[in-house]
């Protein structure tokens, strides 16, 4: 590290005025590293397995700590190479697996700027305009929720799984004095819910058959009648394997019945509210109490981007927590706003700032193209799935994911297509369990997930022409 007569280290800092010029620089290194990385990758997925995407990661980074730094420049080049290199890309149409969508360019160019500001969002003085930018959007993406709300808002968050602890935990708190809250859950919701009421010291949840791959009214009515005291019910808006949809209003209509809490897990499908012609699908979620938005899924934001919104903020009440550090007493009643009730973290990022500069970017049109066009294109694969003699397709998709494998193929046969589709670096599917509306057996399937806007018919016909060769092997 250069040090200068006064021992004070010159090493450059992103912030200031003198930031952007000591970025410029470091910024082209950074672009051409990753434009070589991904013409080295040459496909959507580093070909050879685990050992060899290892194997080259060491050549890069070792030795991890040298005596004598290799220089700014150098460090990037190797390393941001390396991991374009054996990265999974979600801008290639033929990585398909997860809810893993490429970011668009205009997001990841706002979370630069939020990077080089580095706003912690703990406290006011730490981050005095994120903080008024993250209040007008969580109360705007609430609003979007919760339109007749008395007045809406939302938490940031590092995504599903945390957005629905956090709906869990305020459901235990707001019903402390009754005992503790009992979850009723289908077998399609997301995992974390489980696992939230584990974290949280809560009964182990209530989880219903859904042979069908939703949450029955009917089940659930007869579930409720059985149970006392506080319940919590979790809907899915957008299931992790096929997309799909609970009844929400049938199951709002249900809980309403029964005096229980609903949360809606709207991770995946959440961003149909922007589309005109597909809102009408999340039909009974503004009858939510909480709802879980992930924006770094159908939202096209760097990771992370997470939401949990609530109708009325004083739901948001039993966050509140007192650090005289961050939120002295008389800082508060002096105006100055209180942060810390706004998240279980304490540091953390201004995640909302890529959320803002995309939605004023893109507005409504712009999402609703985006969102429609990865439906439609889901849309597409099955209608070429269908009309493949050597391949069965689950069910038509209802958002941008579906389930197909090829006829006749056992379960170990599906599971070795698809990793030997990784292993050759050539396409990346998603694999899921689901029954067989044929025969009513379990089965294994592969998974694509459509979440590249930039899709076109031809890539999803190389793509199905590349499991049809993998298949034949």
């Amino acid at each position: 590290m250069p040090m200068p007569p006064d021992g004070t280290p010159t090493t450059p800092l992103a912030g200031g005025t003198d930031g952007p010029r000591q970025l410029r620089p470091l910024l082209d290194t950074v672009l051409e590293a990753l434009a070589d990385g991904a013409a080295a990758r040459g496909g959507p997925f580093p070909a050879g397995g685990p050992e060899a995407v290892t194997h080259r990661l060491r050549v890069a980074a070792e030795p991890l700590i040298p005596e004598t730094g290799i220089g700014s420049h150098a460090a990037l080049r190797t390393l941001v190479h390396a991991l374009a290199e054996g990265a999974a890309d979600p801008a290639d149409p033929r990585c398909a697996a997860h809810l893993h969508g490429p970011p668009l360019a205009v997001a990841t160019a706002a979370d630069l700027a939020a990077s080089a500001l580095n706003p912690s969002m703990d406290s006011w003085d730490q981050a005095p305009a994120a903080s008024a930018l993250e209040q007008l959007v969580c109360r705007g993406l609430a609003t979007e929720v919760f339109p007749h709300g008395t007045a809406p808002d939302a938490l940031v968050t590092t995504g599903g799984t945390e957005s629905n602890q956090i709906a869990i935990l305020l459901a235990r708190e707001l019903s402390r004095d009754q005992g503790p809250v009992q979850i009723v859950c289908g077998n399609n919701a997301h995992h974390s819910i489980r696992r939230g009421a584990w974290l949280l010291g809560l009964p182990e949840p209530v989880t219903l058959p859904t042979p069908a791959g939703l949450l029955s009214p009917a089940a659930l009515d007869s579930a409720l009648a059985a149970l006392r005291g506080p319940v919590l019910v979790t809907a899915t808006a957008g299931t992790t394997d096929t997309g799909e949809i609970d009844p929400l209003p049938q199951l709002a209509d249900v809980c309403a019945a029964h005096s229980a809490r609903l949360h809606v897990d709207a991770s995946y499908g959440g961003p149909l509210l922007f589309s005109h012609t597909l809102h009408n699908r999340l039909d009974g979620l503004a009858r939510a109490d909480s709802v879980t938005l992930d924006l770094h899924k159908m939202g096209w934001q760097p990771i992370a981007a997470g939401f949990l919104a609530v109708p009325d903020t004083h739901a948001l009440a039993p966050l509140g927590h007192h650090a005289d550090y961050l939120n002295a007493d008389d800082d508060t009643e002096a105006g100055i706003p209180d942060l810390l009730g706004r998240s279980l973290r304490t540091t953390r990022r201004p995640d909302v700032v890529k959320v803002a500069v995309t939605l004023r970017a893109l507005g409504r049109t712009g999402l609703a193209a985006l969102v429609e066009h990865t439906c439609a294109a889901a849309q597409r694969l099955a209608d070429l799935v269908e009309a493949h003699p050597d391949f069965q397709l689950y069910e038509r998709p209802t958002l941008s994911s579906l389930l197909f494998r090829p006829e006749g193929a056992s379960d170990e046969r599906v599971a070795e297509i698809r990793r030997g589709l990784l292993t050759d670096g050539r396409a990346v599917l998603g694999r899921a369990h689901a029954t067989d509306h044929r025969d009513g057996t379990r089965r294994l399937w592969l998974k694509a997930t459509v979440l590249n806007p930039h899709t076109r018919p031809a890539d999803l016909e190389a793509l199905l022409k590349i499991v049809e060769g993998s298949a034949a092997r």
